[in-house]
């Protein structure tokens, strides 16, 4: 994922940096609408729907599901910083650094620990913890120049 915004405010209090997030980059959820706009307007369902008839078609059976897909894409799109307000209301992560009145993870001393970050996991892997690590050795200047991690495989894990 290339990205050249370089804006510590986009650094999340959980390591990972906003700017990197298909959301805020909004390229995904534009290709989304537009291929949506591209289905409708070549009544593509209309061909799914015959195709589907024939086993060689048989997947085109999902295509309703895959239209609704697509517009969840669309909606997956955020226009502020975790820190301004972006993101899931209801993280755990963020209201954590908040009721501590932590700038982020990394000023924790238990974030290597912390099970609040176990849900990053499944889409992040261990790339907040790596960022983690690099912002409390590097400064948010150094981390937002250096290379971030939007996902990472865990090693020993």
């Amino acid at each position: 994922m290339a990205n050249n915004i370089e804006d510590e405010n986009l650094i999340a209090y959980c390591g990972l940096y906003c700017g990197d997030c298909h959301g805020f980059q909004g390229k995904i959820p534009d290709l989304a609408r537009d291929l949506r706009k591209e289905l409708r307007e070549s009544k593509y369902d209309k061909f799914a729907e015959f195709i589907s008839t024939y086993s060689f078609g048989k997947d085109f059976k999902n295509y309703d599901e895959c239209y609704k897909v697509l517009g969840a894409m669309v909606k997956f799109r955020c226009k502020k910083g975790c820190k301004a307000g972006g993101g899931s209301p209801f993280c755990k992560i963020r209201k954590c650094c908040q009721k501590k009145d932590l700038e982020g993870c990394w000023v924790c001393e238990e974030f290597e620990i912390c099970e609040k970050l176990d849900f990053l996991r499944p889409v992040h892997g261990d790339a907040n913890i790596k960022n983690l690590k690099a912002i409390k050795k590097k400064g948010k200047d150094g981390f937002v120049k250096g290379k971030r991690l939007w996902y990472s495989v865990e090693k020993n894990k």
